[in-house]
């Protein structure tokens, strides 16, 4: 009997938890380099999810790319979520996907070409659900594998939402719940049930096709994905980048089924402690706040994770997330203030 590969023993970390650290991010992106390009429209001065350069009036173009370690242990699966985390990109700019092409490393004196192909058929179902096509790519042999896309998009000019537009008033949402490396890190120790995998899996794969739509309304003000950063890592971003504070709610945090318990049996990502040290410093967490657990779920790296929304009010959201499915997230988590000493402040 063929014997079980279980991916996610070939690599030291998984999903987007395997981002270097924000601190040691900023200094490997530091430049001299002063060069402009007027369509350039987005690029890494905002920190923002995808490029952004206008073809003319009516379109600008869409570039990312996104490649990561498994994060889960099935083939199929790794290829489905590397996928759909790499297209949110595009949707997190307000934009919609038209083509992938694949990144893929593998090492081919430990897994076969067929695990790399059940990989690519992965891929290639979730391009298939975004409607666009996975049109070719690029491999090379690796001592681990890594799987992801690079993603080509279009958005009105008008239409692009970036990080950095949060003003004064707005009200923050968040379009999926918290803890994908808690129990991502349950799979690699074995101790993940198989009911969460079963909602796990269903968050990993499913597109943030919503941001499309949210990139067409004008009382939407900023946008991101939240990712491997952690959702204090990206509200960091949007609070600095917009020159403003952000007030959280612990208590309107969504959070995936099953959290607390993987909680209680430590299976705590090693990116959750490097996000915290690089921008912990800008938090302030109330004392009403557990503050262990908030400690293990703010920084946790999310793959796939939801869209960030930052909105002049639920009204304006209400259309659109009920056609989508995400009325349960109407429910703001925190709001956008004045600027104070600390970017974020915590409160029950």
């Amino acid at each position: 009997m063929q014997e079980e590969i279980k991916l996610t023993q070939f690599s030291k970390g998984g999903g987007c938890g395997c981002k270097i650290a924000p601190s040691v991010l900023q200094q490997m992106l530091k430049t001299e380099d002063k060069s402009s390009f007027a369509s350039l429209l987005v690029g890494n001065e905002s920190s923002d999810d995808a490029a952004v350069y206008q073809i003319n009036d009516e379109t600008a173009i869409i570039s990312t790319t996104d490649f990561f370690m498994p994060i889960v242990d099935d083939a199929f699966a790794f290829g489905r979520i590397a996928a759909a985390n790499a297209i949110s990109d595009v949707y997190a700019m307000g934009g919609k996907p038209l083509m992938a092409i694949a990144i893929l490393g593998w090492p081919v004196n430990k897994l076969s070409p067929q695990v790399a192909q059940q990989v690519l058929e992965g891929g290639r179902s979730i391009c298939a659900e975004a409607g666009i096509p996975l049109a070719g790519g690029h491999t090379i042999d690796s001592l681990e594998p890594i799987f992801g896309l690079a993603v080509t998009g279009t958005v009105h000019p008008a239409h692009i939402k970036k990080n950095n537009a949060a003003q004064e008033g707005d009200l923050l949402f968040l379009t999926k719940p918290l803890g994908v490396g808690v129990l991502s890190t349950a799979i690699k120790r074995g101790l993940l049930q198989a009911e969460h995998y079963t909602v796990l899996l269903k968050q990993l794969t499913t597109l943030n096709k919503v941001g499309e739509l949210l990139g067409g309304l004008d009382d939407v003000h900023a946008m991101t994905d939240v990712t491997g950063f952690g959702l204090m890592g990206h509200l960091v971003e949007m609070a600095e980048g917009s020159n403003v504070s952000i007030e959280l709610r612990y208590s309107a945090l969504p959070k995936i089924m099953g959290l607390k318990d993987y909680l209680n049996h430590g299976t705590i990502p090693g990116a959750t402690s490097r996000n915290w040290n690089s921008y912990g410093s800008k938090v302030q967490i109330d004392d009403s706040v557990d503050l262990a657990e908030a400690l293990n779920v703010l920084p946790d790296p999310q793959t796939n994770g939801g869209l960030l929304i930052a909105a002049k009010n639920a009204e304006a959201l209400q259309a659109v997330f009920n056609n989508a499915g995400l009325a349960d997230y109407l429910s703001p988590i925190g709001r956008c203030v004045s600027k104070t000493e600390k970017c974020i402040k915590v409160l029950a």
